[in-house]
């Protein structure tokens, strides 16, 4: 009896971000279930993925995009599902889900908005190492 393997799941993320990317570094260096694939929002294949989950570039200004099992996910719901895939204690974060969501969403919309300003903004995106070049598509 084989076992099939998980479908990845799909992070599409600002490149530009420097907060966006120290996510993802975080997200590498916790993740449990080696699912998750990375995709730069500004690149063709972000582009189509958000489109065909009804998103503009406008939209990925505001928000990331996750796609797992075919379902897209942003904002504070796309965080969530991420947690689910990092080691504990990390995934217990998760128990955040609890917090109604115009309240996660509202806090999410806040940082969103100030990023750039927070956490700056790099015009190199973030360089995957050799051991995990496999899982990002960035142009």
């Amino acid at each position: 009896m084989g076992h099939s393997r998980p479908t990845p799941v799909q992070v599409v993320f600002d490149t530009r971000c420097v907060l966006c990317s120290r996510w993802v570094q975080f997200l590498l260096r916790h993740e449990a279930d080696d699912r998750l694939r990375f995709v730069g929002a500004w690149s063709p294949t972000g582009l189509d993925l958000a489109a065909r989950h009804g998103l503009d570039e406008q939209d990925l200004q505001r928000t990331y995009l996750v796609v797992q099992d075919g379902v897209g996910l942003t904002r504070s719901d796309a965080g969530l599902a991420l947690l689910m895939h990092l080691k504990v204690p990390w995934r217990w974060l998760r128990l955040l889900r609890i917090v109604p969501r115009r309240i996660r969403d509202a806090a999410y919309d806040l940082v969103a908005r100030n990023r750039y300003r927070w956490f700056g903004t790099t015009k190199t995106c973030l360089i995957p190492g050799r051991d995990t070049r496999h899982r990002f598509t960035l142009d």
